[in-house]
């Protein structure tokens, strides 16, 4: 199990938002002892509070409080548990918890793909002030250890990720296959957020992408959204550490504008086939 102190380095690295629980006062019996943390991101938790149902209820609420409407960021949060009472734990005690959210507020940059260009690509983007999440596939083309910073997620269906995106999100969909890019593609139209959806490839394919898309019911106003060539204009050349400065490059013109820009404009999404 990691230290919280160790995964709070990860997230601050990554960009992650998380929220820190810390047991600020014990009356009575406690499984753990004032001081002790635990640190909760959306998906994982790092340290324990003692576990059963107080670690269940406390996971719970720093969850829901990292489910946010933007504009109404959370503030810290002090509750008060009996044990007995309400959570049926042996320990008989009196648990109060505080819940300080970080809402890291960097740019989310999905990378679909583990190809040549997502190779070149990704420890770019790690040195970058965004928030990086490597998905593909296939287990033998992901590192094990990849650039600091860098979350690595292997889906079986990649699509599945855009769902766990936040608003906002670059999507950077490198696939090994055209047809996944497309269904990557379409699940971003769907969301509706989208303020940029690049695809990297010829004239010709990002004409094909249109003309599929158009067939299944989205408008021209939608696809107005997806560009084919991506990257950042006058940055020329086929090969992948090319092609990733010049994403590279569009990623910075992205986090770089304005936050109030960046929420007006909701999704930045760059889908990418290899």
């Amino acid at each position: 199990m990691k230290d919280w102190f160790l995964a709070q380095q990860d997230c601050e690295a990554q960009g992650l938002d998380y929220v820190l629980i810390t047991v600020v006062s014990v009356q009575g019996s406690a499984p753990r002892s004032e001081g002790t943390k635990l640190l909760v991101t959306s998906h994982q938790q790092f340290d324990t509070i003692g576990g059963g149902h107080l670690e269940y209820q406390a996971v719970k609420q720093a969850r829901d409080m990292l489910q946010h409407e933007q504009a109404q960021p959370p503030k810290p949060l002090l509750k008060h548990y009996p044990l007995a009472a309400s959570l049926g734990q042996c320990c008989g005690g009196r648990v109060s918890l505080l819940f300080e959210p970080f809402l890291l507020q960097q740019l989310q940059v999905i990378v679909f793909g583990a190809g040549h260009v997502g190779q070149a690509l990704v420890p770019l983007l790690a040195q970058l002030p965004v928030s990086v999440i490597w998905v593909d596939n296939r287990y033998d083309m992901l590192p094990t250890d990849g650039p600091r910073g860098i979350q690595i997620r292997h889906h079986e269906h990649p699509v599945d990720q855009v769902d766990e995106a936040k608003p906002g999100c670059c999507f950077l969909v490198m696939t090994h296959h055209h047809g996944i890019d497309l269904t990557i593609a379409e699940a971003i139209l769907k969301r509706g957020d989208a303020g940029y959806l690049g695809v990297i490839g010829s004239v010709t394919k990002g004409q094909k992408f249109h003309q599929r898309l158009a067939q299944r019911g989205f408008t021209d106003s939608q696809l107005n959204h997806l560009h084919c060539p991506m990257g950042k204009a006058g940055i020329d050349g086929k090969r992948p550490m090319e092609i990733a400065v010049a994403i590279a490059a569009q990623v910075m013109t992205l986090y770089q504008q304005p936050l109030t820009q960046m929420q007006d404009t909701a999704a930045i999404t760059s889908v990418i086939a290899n």
